[in-house]
């Protein structure tokens, strides 16, 4: 089952507003689907977010993908895996860990990968909109 999954969902830098390099990976793999959310809480390290998944009614805003195709899989997650951390140089922390999730979109919900942090929160500021966008654009204006 897992090998016939081929959507993301991505809640920080991958997403299209961050207009971050990455994302110009993302669009040439990856087609929107929509925006959509997942059971989670999501906090603010500075230099980016972490999400970590709940049983609460919390939720992370993000953005659902589909690959666009399915022969690419193998070789678009490893590039994605490889920016995220996933399996990180000898020495170096594994700062993501790539999961299945529900997740919820227009009223309906799906199964996609994605990219749940690995490390220690303690202490980490909870961004609480779940939203990192707005969490930015707010955080800005003060």
């Amino acid at each position: 089952m897992e090998n016939n999954i081929t959507r993301l969902f991505v809640y920080g830098s991958l997403r299209s507003g961050f207009h971050h390099p990455a994302y110009d990976y993302i669009s040439k793999y990856f087609s929107l689907i929509s925006e959509a959310r997942v059971k989670g809480h999501l906090y603010d390290l500075g230099s980016y977010p972490a999400a970590l998944p709940t049983t609460d009614e919390a939720f992370i805003v993000g953005e659902l993908y589909d690959l666009k195709n399915a022969d690419d899989f193998s070789w678009a997650i490893e590039q994605l895996d490889a920016y995220e951390g996933v399996n990180p140089e000898e020495g170096e922390p594994k700062l993501f860990n790539r999961e299945l999730a529900e997740i919820f979109y227009n009223g309906q919900q799906a199964t996609a990968w994605i990219y749940w942090y690995n490390g220690i929160i303690e202490d980490q500021p909870i961004i609480a909109s779940g939203d990192i966008m707005d969490f930015i654009l707010h955080k800005s204006k003060f």
